[in-house]
């Protein structure tokens, strides 16, 4: 990590924000009413600011107990290399760990963008089959 000063700070991205990254790194456009919903819905959230700027987010979802979904990981592609996703998702982790049921199990889900598994995997997310299967579905449209 270079010198730069970088802040984490306890709030969820507005929708331009939210939009403006989420464009950035490659994912298409987002709908702004969906986005403005799913960041109210959120359970915790982070933005990283640098120099003014917000240029990293993270959010979890879930139901705050037990299951929780981490989402949203993204840096602007001029910021990324500098530890940034690293911050976000030890940030989101540290929230999980202090809020979880108390004495109980958490249940931390993700997906990860191509080519960043090996991220996820030095903080323990792994491919669990075939004792669990990974499944999702889209409803579009």
């Amino acid at each position: 990590m270079t010198n730069k000063q970088y802040l984490i700070i306890e709030r969820p991205p507005t929708v331009l924000e939210h939009n403006t990254l989420w464009e950035s790194v490659g994912w298409g456009t987002i709908d702004t009413e969906m986005t403005e919903q799913s960041i109210a819905n959120s359970v915790y959230a982070v933005v990283v600011v640098f120099d003014g700027e917000v240029i990293g987010m993270g959010r979890i979802v879930g139901d705050g107990a037990m299951y929780f979904y981490i989402q949203d990981v993204a840096v602007l592609p001029e910021h990324q290399g500098e530890g940034i996703g690293k911050m976000i998702v030890e940030q989101l982790l540290a929230y999980i760990k202090k809020c979880k049921y108390k004495n109980g199990i958490a249940f931390v889900g993700l997906f990860a963008s191509h080519g960043n598994d090996k991220f996820y995997e030095s903080y323990g997310f792994k491919d669990h089959s075939p004792e669990m299967t990974g499944m999702f579905t889209v409803f579009d449209k």
